[in-house]
């Protein structure tokens, strides 16, 4: 803070604030902030001129949100985040996936806790097989 020194007053010293804004910096940081600026439009425009041709490509197929099967440790078995039985695993799927969806050859992946019994597991493939759902793909951890 800067502070003015005035003489009169009895010979006392006395102090006061001067009231003035001080816009030095921003005047540096505006010219600096000019500057890259001015360096960077040019760098920004194109220069070649070229007519692109229309694209004619289809858009691609979005696919599918895929199906997941998960069995827990006390043998409880999910599709998606639904309870499910082994009884009705295949009408299950079949209402998860809908009409759009061919189910036998619509892949299901199956996630399991490592201390699924291998006898669930094999329970749980034992029945997609016997509603037609072959193509199985297993979910691990990635380790990287």
């Amino acid at each position: 803070m800067a502070a003015k020194l005035s003489s009169g007053g009895g010979g006392r010293n006395q102090e006061e604030a001067m009231a003035d804004i001080n816009v030095t910096p921003f005047v540096d940081v505006m010219l600096v902030l000019l500057i890259i600026f001015m360096v960077a439009a040019p760098l920004a425009s194109v220069t070649v001129k070229v007519t692109l041709p229309p694209a004619v490509a289809p858009p691609g197929v979005t696919p599918q949100k895929p199906v997941y099967i998960s069995l827990q440790p006390n043998g409880s078995v999910f599709i998606q985040d639904f309870r499910t039985d082994l009884s009705t695993i295949g009408d299950d799927l079949r209402r998860q996936l809908g009409s759009t969806r061919n189910p036998t050859k619509e892949r299901i992946f199956i996630r399991a806790d490592r201390d699924v019994l291998y006898g669930d597991f094999m329970g749980v493939m034992n029945a997609l097989q016997d509603n037609q759902f072959y193509s199985v793909a297993l979910v691990g951890e990635d380790n990287n």
